[in-house]
């Protein structure tokens, strides 16, 4: 189902929802049971809306029911109607192409309806004055629902009695707990760490928050390929044109022109067409790309989506965020700096004080768990209030019997006053060190926007301990050529020292996203800075949409349900196990140790995979020229296509199928250069255009002197196997072990075939004549191939300089 068609069908249920009435009934009491009922014949449940996506069933007919598998289906019926029964040889490789089509597509759809960012399968909600414990998709707007520590809120709501601490760090990025009072809203997703709440339920089912975000991370990306894959349709599209017309003027020639028979005609002619089919080429990139899919694993790495691996090899910018990534997933307190403000004669030590506090605080969060870890010898003081930490207020509180403390972000905290502190502030920052200022409030404390500032006592310095292997992985993709945009929510000063520290390069070059208004200024502070603090969600996802319109494929890395979109609108999404399930089911790839030092490992086994594969496409390319050229040649010369289909399939098994799938195996570090298609084409050519020569002007000399044309079939086909042989031992060199086991079991194979399996691929004997004939152009093939080689080299090189003066010139 087109993915227009998909969102129609949502937008259609939406409709189906019939206009209520809203209510706000007491928390005490709750919705009645005829309200209940009422919203719930309208429509206006919990319960959301899947995506409309493609059935196993629809994947199964939309693999099978191809273009080309028409053309392959019409070619076998032909081939059965005129007993041709050995040249069937083709369809196993079909077969196979089109079982690892739907295998891969099911697997995806797999994985995507697997997606889940809502855990909340049941929640207690007052109805007629009662609380019951119903499904969560049994709940309907407006009902009163009572969320404890624990509950993961289930739709949105608002806060009608009670208080609770809430950790939306899944949701926005904030790593601290919010406290959420009368009034205040509760996003769908987000859960209670502490404190219980009635809360009014707002927007239900689709209408959440955290529907909408699932409905856009569970859409399928169609027409999201490789270059690789690109390439490969792009040239299945033009096979595709060109082999229907040069079909019917090949039988056509051949039975009314030639006046040959018709099975003759249709065996002809159907070899010319497979021959210009890269049949094998998806066979291979599929089998090569799931081995490297076990390699990974292996290696402790997952792949949602096999074919990441070539676009993380062809990578050129990859944004990282700064905890997880370059540094690791915990906080260590650096050290206390006491400020003037702090009487040592008169107030306990700041250990004590600090450690109050601390063990008035839950460890809800790796802030307070690194504060808690570290400050441990608290005099026992009698709590009175706290309020935990709100990303809007920027602090968290405790009062005391004789006082009340404040610890949270300075600019918050320290307010008027924060300029007086701003230059020593940012230059503990530029350290790399978070800071925090812990200090007294002689105010009422509630929980909102403080009134005064705080009269600060002592700098808190913290900081996520770098990486071990950080440095050396980011120096690994500078050698490569691969940027690094570092995209945080923290301060860019703090963001920038601790990129500096990993070793990335223009670190300071850094700027705070929070002041980034229009579209022009973002794109102008992305292409030509490093490091970005402050950044929200919403402009992570900006941030690749503006990078790849650059130009640029990107590599994305995230861990939490925020990152989700941007991680899907990424060309490569990169997750960390320790992260949220969400981001991990959304990326292609997931880091199972949460360890960024694999990805070096990672780029390595795209690179030898691609490298190879395009070696390897090369020998199934050769076929497709060759066959190409020797139509037209027929056509122009007026004989009859040499080669039976059963021959080609003999060829393409010894020269191209086995052999590719092993070089593909192969170890390869090279750095991807250029376009797949054009390095293929070019590697191809000459052998291409060496074989539509040799065995057109074999056919026509055999034709001069009275040679049988079956005999110049056999021909032909070993003068095929021979220059095969010559191109694969060119694109195998360096020649190791290995390679020339390969190559010396394919030259047995085919010669095993050719005395053992004749009548299976219609090999036969030759007579004198044509055997004078097959040594003559044999010997030919060499200096026609060498020197073609030569001339294509030197017309790409010739190209290449003048295109580069020509970009100098633009």
């Amino acid at each position: 189902m087109p993915k227009k068609r998909r969102q129609q069908a949502v937008e259609e249920k939406k409709d189906r929802r019939i206009p209520t009435t809203r209510y706000r009934p007491d928390y005490h009491t709750g919705l009645t049971s005829q309200q209940v009922q009422e919203h719930r014949l309208h429509g206006w449940t919990n319960k959301a809306v899947e995506p409309p996506s493609k059935t196993t069933r629809d994947i199964i007919r939309e693999n099978v029911f191809t273009y080309f598998n028409l053309i392959f289906a019409v070619l076998a019926v032909l081939l059965i109607v005129v007993g041709s029964f050995r040249d069937l040889t083709f369809l196993p490789v079909i077969i196979a192409n089109t079982l690892i089509g739907i295998v891969q597509e099911v697997r995806a759809k797999q994985v995507l309806d697997n997606l889940t960012m809502l855990n909340a399968p049941r929640a207690t909600v007052v109805r007629d004055g009662k609380k019951h414990v119903v499904d969560a998709e049994d709940l309907v707007i407006d009902d009163i629902v009572i969320f404890k520590a624990g509950n993961q809120v289930c739709a949105d709501a608002e806060v009608c009695a009670g208080e609770v601490q809430v950790n939306e760090s899944l949701l926005t990025g904030e790593a601290d707990e919010i406290t959420k009072r009368r009034g205040a809203k509760l996003m769908s997703g987000s859960f209670i760490i502490s404190g219980q709440c009635h809360a009014r339920l707002d927007k239900v089912g689709e209408d959440s928050y955290i529907s909408k975000l699932t409905l856009q991370a569970k859409e399928m990306q169609e027409g999201e390929q490789s270059e690789m894959i690109r390439s490969l349709d792009k040239l299945v599209k033009w096979v595709g044109v060109a082999i229907i017309p040069i079909g019917l003027v090949l039988f056509s020639q051949a039975f009314f022109f030639q006046h040959d028979g018709f099975q003759s005609s249709v065996t002809s002619m159907i070899a010319a067409v497979i021959g210009m089919i890269p049949e094998g080429l998806y066979l291979l990139a599929s089998v090569a790309l799931a081995v490297s899919s076990v390699r990974l694993a292996q290696k402790k790495v997952l792949l949602h989506d096999m074919k990441c691996i070539e676009t993380l090899a062809r990578v050129d910018v990859l944004c990282v965020d700064k905890t997880g990534t370059i540094t690791e997933n915990t906080m260590k307190v650096q050290g206390v700096i006491p400020l003037e403000e702090y009487d040592p004669d008169e107030m306990e030590s700041l250990d004590v004080l600090i450690s109050d506090f601390a063990a008035a605080m839950t460890r809800d969060n790796i802030t307070m768990a690194a504060i808690k870890e570290h400050f441990k010898k608290g005099s026992g003081k009698k709590t009175v209030s706290k309020t935990g930490f709100s990303s809007a207020t920027k602090y968290s509180s405790v009062t005391f019997e004789d006082e009340a403390y404040v610890l949270g972000a300075p600019e918050f905290v320290l307010k008027e006053n924060y300029e007086d502190y701003a230059e020593t502030i940012t230059e503990y920052a530029s350290k790399g060190a978070r800071v925090l200022v812990f200090g007294t409030y002689d105010g009422e404390i509630d929980g909102k926007p403080l009134k005064h500032a705080v009269t600060p006592l002592a700098y808190i310095l913290l900081a996520n301990p770098i990486r071990e292997a950080a440095k050396e992985t980011f120096e690994y993709f500078e050698e490569q050529g691969v940027e690094v945009k570092v995209i945080s929510g923290d301060n860019p000063v703090t963001v920038s020292r601790v990129a500096k520290q990993a070793g990335i390069r223009n670190a300071g070059n850094y700027v705070d996203a929070s002041e980034l208004e229009t579209p022009e200024q973002m794109e102008k502070a992305l292409l030509n800075n490093t490091v970005f603090g402050r950044v929200t969600p919403r402009q992570k996802r900006e941030f690749v949409q503006i990078l790849k319109n650059a130009g640029r494929t990107v590599a994305m890395t995230g861990d939490g349900v925020n990152d989700v979109l941007a991680l899907k609108d990424a060309d490569c999404s990169i997750a960390m196990a320790s992260g949220s399930e969400a981001a991990a089911q959304a990326s292609q790839l997931v880091l199972l140790e949460s360890d960024f030092s694999r990805m070096p490992e990672v780029v390595l086994e795209g690179r030898r995979v691609v490298n190879n594969i395009q070696r390897s496409a090369s020998l199934f390319l050769v076929k497709n020229i060759f066959s190409f050229l020797l139509s037209l040649i027929s056509l122009v010369f007026m004989f009859s296509y040499p080669l039976e289909p059963s021959q080609v399939s003999l060829i393409s098994m010894f020269t191209i199928g086995i052999p590719a799938f092993f070089l593909a195996l192969e170890p390869n570090k090279n750095i991807i250069k250029g376009h797949f298609l054009t390095n293929v084409f070019l590697k191809a050519l000459p052998a291409a255009i060496t074989d539509a020569a040799v065995v057109a002007a074999m056919v026509i000399f055999g034709r001069t002197f009275g040679v049988d044309s079956v005999d110049i079939s056999t021909a032909a086909t070993m003068l095929l196997a021979i220059v095969g042989f010559m191109i694969l031992y060119k694109i195998s060199a360096p020649m190791n072990k290995i390679r020339a086991a390969i190559l010396g079991g394919c030259i047995a194979g085919l010669l095993f075939c050719s005395i053992f399996l004749n009548n299976l691929f219609a090999i036969t004997g030759m007579t004198t004549e044509c055997v004078m004939l097959f040594v003559v152009f044999a010997i030919a093939t060499e200096p026609v191939l060498r020197y073609l080689t030569l001339l294509v080299e030197k017309i790409r090189g010739f190209y290449m300089k003048l295109k580069g003066k020509m970009i100098k010139l633009v």
